[in-house]
């Protein structure tokens, strides 16, 4: 199968050699995302719903939305935010949650606070 590149001028450009994301048939892979432009704020309720709808303007130009997230992936610089985070992703997805892993790390790219990335599928 082929790959496709997809960009979305509505999230957050690359900040290394990666792609925002990579669509291979009907899975797509999109990589980690933060809210870049809103940093530093140490809004941990902002900054999830930014990477949430930084999320959403990729999937959307692939031609996906959230309820086609199958698998998630949480970095966190504070596992005590865990609640928090819980409560704004929950927002957007109606049922059928996707599987998912939290992890706490020491750093994130320019040091916001959260990062998520995602697989989606048709």
């Amino acid at each position: 199968m082929e790959k496709e590149i997809i960009y979305s001028e509505s999230a957050p450009a690359a900040i290394g050699p990666y792609s925002q994301a990579v669509r291979v048939g009907d899975m797509l892979f999109v990589s980690g995302q933060i809210a870049a432009d809103i940093v530093p704020n140490n809004d941990i309720v902002e900054e999830t719903k930014k990477v949430m709808e930084n999320l959403g303007a990729i999937l959307a130009e692939a031609g996906f939305t959230h309820a086609n997230i199958v698998k998630t992936t949480i970095f966190l610089k504070d596992m005590n935010d865990f609640l928090k985070v819980n409560e704004v992703y929950s927002r957007f997805f109606s049922k059928n949650f996707p599987a998912r892993e939290t992890v706490e790390v020491s750093r994130l790219p320019k040091d916001v606070n959260i990062e998520i990335s995602c697989i989606a599928s048709r």
